[in-house]
């Protein structure tokens, strides 16, 4: 009975070294195995043994990690304030320095994030945060992976995500966008004006230099207001040739009175006296 006992055992304390010095790693792992203290060696994927009480092994994920940065309150070089939010992936690419150069990467890595957004946007207007979000994220990378190069931790994307802006600058914005607007069509309304008016001075000349281009013109315009199905106006065509008929027959003033040769009102004529044939 003693000696199964002492097997049960034996055979416990070979299951339990087995489950502590067998270590398995993950295709997107690397394994870091400290021996007394000292970093011994890194594995990859695969089955590692360890020695118990001896040596410890930190598995460390090589995948690409996205970190959603909170939101920060930023005040812009022209002292507006603003909250952002940003994103920001990353990945292992030296698990030995993720473990000994730095506690805890992924917080650090978030820290750093957070005062950089800080920092960065700082130094920009508010219209070039607004528009400048290439700019804005190529420096914030930039000063990331200067700060977290050296924990084996490399910065591959970091983006502006979101900007809240006060109700009050909201407005300031809209009425600037609305007066913005409002001049741009001003000044295509008189760019406008000004192409119609060098055509109707080049129609003006050509009208001038040929009669009879004005006496279809004035056919043309007679046909487009006569074809409106709201007018109410009837307009009779009168020739223009009748004009000249006109003066020729009341002297050839154009004054439009009937003249007596020289230019003075013609007499009346005579009645007929009473009673005559």
């Amino acid at each position: 009975m003693g000696f199964l006992v002492f097997l049960l055992v034996v055979a416990v304390i070979v299951v339990a070294f087995f489950l502590t010095a067998v270590v398995v790693v993950n295709q997107y792992e690397n394994v870091v195995i400290q021996r007394l203290g000292r970093v011994h060696r890194v594995k990859g994927a695969g089955l590692s043994l360890v020695i118990p009480l001896i040596e410890k092994a930190t598995k460390v994920s090589l995948q690409v990690v996205t970190l959603n940065v909170p939101p920060q309150e930023v005040i812009t070089r022209d002292n507006v304030t603003l909250r952002v939010n940003a994103i920001a992936q990353y990945k292992v690419t030296d698990a030995k320095n993720a473990i000994v150069e730095v506690e805890n990467f992924l917080i650090a890595t978030a820290q750093i994030a957070q005062t950089s957004l800080r920092t960065v946007l700082g130094q920009f207007d508010l219209d070039e945060v607004l528009s400048g979000g290439e700019e804005i994220n190529k420096q914030l990378k930039t000063i990331i992976a200067v700060q977290t190069e050296p924990w084996g931790v490399e910065m591959t994307t970091v983006q502006i995500k979101d900007i809240e802006l006060p109700q009050q600058m909201q407005r300031a914005l809209a009425r600037q966008a609305e007066a913005e607007r409002e001049r741009r069509a001003k000044i295509i309304a008189a760019s406008a004006e000004f192409e119609a008016s060098e055509k109707l001075a080049q129609a003006a000349r050509v009208i001038a230099s040929e009669p009879t281009a004005l006496q279809l013109r004035y056919l043309q315009t007679i046909s487009e207001v006569g074809s409106s199905e709201q007018t109410s106006t009837l307009i009779v065509p009168f020739p223009t040739e009748m004009l000249s008929f006109l003066s020729a027959f009341g002297g050839g003033d154009g004054g439009g009175t009937s003249g007596n040769g020289s230019g003075g009102p013609r007499p009346p004529l005579p009645l007929p006296e009473p009673g005559a044939h």
